[in-house]
């Protein structure tokens, strides 16, 4: 008699998220490829008599990407849905995002500060927080400070230990400027010209109108996905349909990146668009 193969009630669940973002980005106009690659790595995890949360337990983030077509960035997105039950790109591609949500789950920060701390670096994830946490960033947010940035350092890389590959001794790569400001224009173009798929933004939607662009699109080896900043200083200060959120991955990369694009307001950039948090390149690239 054939043994009936039962699938974990976790398994079928992320097998279900990959297919749901399978289908979004179909739908968003994506490229093939991240589609074709996202249901084949729900096949594989449906296959599996293992729980994947044993296999993070036991084996880490090497224990994903050792099975079949599951990739580094396929592989963080498992694993963070298995730390922490939620994948902050489905909730991006859904427009239900929530990194106050995210943020305020974190030991030590309550809501207001989560606000606070999206409100002000723009971040939605708890690797690009780490990172912040690291590079100063961190301690810009009005009621972190130096040592609560300390305090905070051990308790994400705790929370993130188990999850994500071995620590590289280098920072992550990132697309240059002229890549991610080519990727903003064209945004900004389609967008305006009406020709990019809307989703419904859960914040700040009370009515739950499809309004927000969402762009796809490829640059040599680097994956982006743009949008409008949907977040409450871009509503307090009308700048919505100015400042332009990149996020952007390689198919080797475990980790997304993401920088804000803004037309500066003041000093030598001011006019231009400028990528927050790499002005320096930026005026080198204008020739300042």
């Amino acid at each position: 008699m054939k043994a009936v193969h039962i699938v974990p009630e976790r398994n079928r669940l992320i097998a279900e998220r990959l297919r749901q973002a399978a289908d979004l980005l179909e739908q968003q106009g994506a490229n093939p490829y991240r589609a074709r690659a996202y249901r084949e790595a729900a096949r594989v995890v449906e296959s599996l008599d293992v729980d994947l949360r044993d296999i993070v337990e036991k084996e880490g983030f090497e224990g994903l990407t050792a099975l079949p077509a599951i990739g580094r960035s396929i592989a963080a997105a498992i694993a963070e849905m298995v730390r922490t039950g939620r994948w902050a790109q489905l909730e991006r591609l859904k427009g239900a995002a929530d990194p106050v949500a995210l943020f305020a789950s974190i030991p030590g920060i309550g809501p207001g500060l989560a606000r606070k701390i999206h409100e002000t670096l723009g971040i939605d994830t708890l690797e690009e927080l780490e990172l912040a946490a690291h590079d100063g960033r961190l301690e810009q947010v009005p009621g972190i400070g130096p040592k609560r940035a300390a305090m905070l350092r051990p308790i994400l890389a705790e929370m993130l230990a188990r999850t994500r590959p071995r620590r590289r001794t280098v920072p992550p790569e990132e697309p240059d400027i002229a890549t991610l400001l080519d990727v903003d224009a064209e945004y900004r173009r389609r967008a305006e010209a009406g020709d990019l798929p809307k989703i419904a933004p859960r914040r700040f939607n009370p009515s739950g109108e499809a309004w927000l662009p969402i762009l796809h699109t490829q640059r040599g080896p680097w994956h982006f996905t743009a949008v409008y900043s949907n977040t409450a200083r871009a509503h307090e200060l009308d700048r919505v349909k100015d400042w332009v959120v990149l996020y952007f991955h390689r198919d080797e990369d475990a980790f997304e990146g993401q920088r804000t694009v803004v037309t500066e307001t003041r000093g030598p950039l001011v006019g231009r668009r400028v990528v927050r948090g790499r002005e320096r390149e930026c005026r080198a690239y204008y020739g300042l």
